[in-house]
């Protein structure tokens, strides 16, 4: 299932409903999430066809405002009665979802050494490379090029999520991605794509704005189910939640790893943050945040530039199978 990742304006947290806020987001299908950091997710997806996720925060599709909210999945039951405050039930720690690999840090550039980790620990599974592909992939698709053949790197199944950035700022873009394990070179293909073009955030891509891209992959790994709301480490985990709302309808929403760093939020502000922007509009208790079901995850992620993609490229023009001339750098000018 597909979700949304990375963006998230600065904005005040608080536990009581925002002022001029609608009715509860039980009836929209999702909404977005805006900023930097936050990215939009839905349900939980063990197989099967997904339902695609925008990065930090909600389901792709409609709703209005800056909430990143889910629609509950078919057969998800909602609509009226009361909303039962009783604890999420299977609270024991265990794995949701299998990955090849386990989680390490992420590595923020080409400089950086994006296939080993700290000492001791394993080799990242994510690469320039797949960056690199992703680049690949917009460019021949706006220029109307044939696509790039197979990529080389490995095609293992990994929950996955494509983050475009713009600018010396680094405004968010486009941010997509998948709950459901995908071989790498079909989800990087499909979601590079569609957080490029279908991102309902953002007016789809254009060729002028390539040159000040940057393309994050980020894979998602070490699901486990918690039972309680604070069992998590900023910096750390990426959370995914589901509740209840004051409809009683079941909503879902997640925010990456690297977004409660990046705002410089805590605990109790990361998870207040994040039900609003899956539609929840009541007050927010202590008594409700434990009805909350929290699902912790790991990511590993690997950001280019466009410039690092052209200089990778030059050195390297047909190892991944393109057949088309790469641009000058200033091909755009």
């Amino acid at each position: 299932m597909a979700a949304g990742c990375c963006g998230v304006k600065k904005q005040k947290l608080s536990s009581s409903p925002p002022s001029g806020s609608g009715g509860g987001g039980g009836a929209s299908s999702s909404s977005h999430c805006s900023g930097e950091s936050q990215c939009r997710a839905g349900e939980l997806g063990l197989g099967g066809a997904g339902t695609r996720l925008n990065g930090l925060g909600g389901l792709t599709g409609g709703g209005s405002g800056s909430g990143c909210t889910l629609s509950p999945p078919q057969g998800c039951g909602g609509g009226g009665g009361g909303i039962s405050l009783s604890p999420p039930p299977s609270c024991g720690v265990g794995t949701l979802l299998s990955t090849p690999a386990a989680a390490t840090s992420s590595s923020p550039s080409l400089s950086s050494a994006a296939s080993s980790s700290s000492p001791g620990s394993r080799k990242m599974v994510v690469s320039a490379e797949m960056c690199c592909f992703c680049f690949d992939v917009l460019y021949c698709h706006l220029y109307g090029y044939q696509q790039p053949r197979t990529p080389r790197f490995t095609n293992e199944p990994y929950p996955l999520f494509v983050t475009w950035k713009i600018g010396r700022d680094k405004r968010l873009r486009g941010c997509i991605g998948t709950f459901s394990a995908m071989n790498l070179h079909s989800g990087l293909r499909e979601y590079t794509l569609t957080s490029a073009l279908k991102d309902s955030r953002f007016p789809p891509m254009t060729r002028d704005e390539l040159p000040r891209l940057f393309c994050s992959v980020s894979l998602l790994t070490n699901f486990e189910d918690v039972c309680d709301y604070l069992d998590w480490e900023v910096g750390v985990h990426g959370i995914r939640i589901e509740f209840i709302n004051e409809k009683g309808s079941k909503r879902t929403a997640t925010y990456l790893p690297e977004v409660a760093k990046e705002q410089g939020w805590d605990h109790i502000q990361t998870i207040d943050s994040l039900l609003r922007k899956g539609g929840y509009k009541a007050p927010i208790t202590n008594e409700f945040r434990k009805t909350i079901k929290l699902t912790r995850y790991r990511s590993e992620k690997m950001t280019l530039s466009y410039a690092e993609y052209l200089a990778h490229r030059q050195h390297h023009h047909f190892q991944n199978g393109i057949g088309h001339p790469l641009p000058p750098y200033n091909h755009y000018s």
